[in-house]
């Protein structure tokens, strides 16, 4: 199983949410969060003034898939996200030894 969490731009999440949705996704957590990647933040102006945001609004999407799922998922997200500038986001992929349902003590791709 694949843990997957997605940053992305917040007027990205629709289109993200029918991807997930379309690929059958068993769950989906959803967190506003802040920061920044390369780019540091941007430079904006304002009434004349030029000012600094270090930290930018994202959402992080997070699921847990099965591997062959997370590959497609993957695949799909990078091809239909991607708009080719600087903070289109990033997925993390990790590793999950085990799922437990806590209700029922299911364990594994049935807990999912």
């Amino acid at each position: 199983m694949k843990k997957l969490e997605i940053v992305i731009k917040p007027e990205r999440l629709e289109l993200l949410k029918a991807i997930l949705e379309e690929a059958d996704a068993t769950g989906v957590m959803i967190s506003n969060v802040m920061g920044y990647g390369n780019q540091k933040g941007i430079t904006a102006l304002y009434r004349g003034t030029r000012y600094t945001v270090n930290f930018l609004p994202k959402v992080k999407v997070t699921t847990i898939t099965d591997d062959l799922k997370a590959e497609k998922l993957i695949d799909q997200i990078c091809s239909q996200l991607a708009q080719g500038e600087a903070g289109d986001g990033k997925i993390f992929v990790t590793d999950i030894a085990d799922v437990i349902r806590i209700r029922t003590g299911e364990r594994g791709d049935k807990a999912l």
